[in-house]
């Protein structure tokens, strides 16, 4: 499974990489980050905390994991006994987040991890082609993501990478990451429209989509969003700009002078 990895294009070592991997230029690690990574991982091995609702699972990942010369295991345990007190008493450099499918916890937990030891790298495990949970993911802020028929080789590298300071996915899904990033800055006049008519930039992203008639369901799917999310943005919508309806907002947009 070829995986694509955001490095910086000045590391020697991805220089003389197989052609397996796909390289991004990326910003490269500051001075203290790096030196934090040096501090907890004395003569190069990658401290690893395995978080897994399922008990074989992790176990069976821990024993693999174990018999690498580089990494240590440094604990295991569910992602939801992973709270702040364990962050305080567990020096890990990487953590892997096996998904259960449910994202919305993790993505919590995961905001919630960068919050209180953003030192630590997190690498997710996700379900297979759920590009909806992979951006999810990546907005809360994962070093790394792969698929659960990712072979061994292909975790140890990820692991590695992370701990690096860099980025990794399946190639697949780094286009969609391009994809998501296109859409995120293409062409309305935010500052002009938030000035004028107080929409935020999420708000006048939902515009477009509502021109086209797209369902709340569809534009939630577009946009990554929760349907509830995109309700909440259309009420917010209709009372800034006095409309009755979704159409109305559109036709209130053009009347300003902005093109849809």
């Amino acid at each position: 499974m070829p995986l694509s990895v955001l490095r910086s294009a000045t590391n020697p070592r991805a220089q003389r990489r197989s052609g397996v991997v796909q390289r991004l230029q990326a910003t490269p690690a500051t001075i203290e980050e790096k030196g934090v990574e040096a501090e907890r991982t004395p003569a190069g091995r990658v401290r690893v905390y395995i978080a897994a609702q399922n008990r074989l699972l992790r176990d069976t990942l821990s024993r693999m994991l174990a018999r690498k010369g580089d990494v240590e295991v440094v604990g295991v345990n569910s992602a939801t006994a992973f709270d702040r007190e364990a962050l305080t008493g567990i020096r890990a450099d990487v953590v892997v987040l096996m998904s259960d499918g449910c994202i919305e916890e993790e993505v919590r937990w995961i905001r919630q991890v960068r919050e209180c030891a953003p030192e630590i790298r997190i690498l997710v495990i996700g379900m297979a082609g759920d590009e909806g949970e992979f951006l999810q993911c990546v907005r809360a802020g994962v070093s790394g993501y792969l698929l659960q028929d990712s072979s061994a080789d292909e975790l140890l590298e990820a692991i590695r990478v992370v701990q690096a300071g860099e980025a990794v996915c399946p190639g697949s899904l780094c286009t969609v990451l391009f994809r998501y990033f296109e859409r995120e800055t293409s062409g309305l006049p935010y500052a002009s429209v938030r000035q004028r008519l107080g929409l935020t930039r999420r708000e006048q992203q939902l515009i477009p989509l509502i021109a086209k008639g797209l369902t709340n369901k569809e534009i939630a799917s577009h946009l990554c969003l929760s349907e509830q999310t995109v309700k909440n943005h259309l009420y917010r919508m209709k009372h800034k700009m006095g409309a009755e309806d979704r159409f109305s907002i559109v036709q209130h947009y053009r009347t300003q002078g902005f093109f849809v």
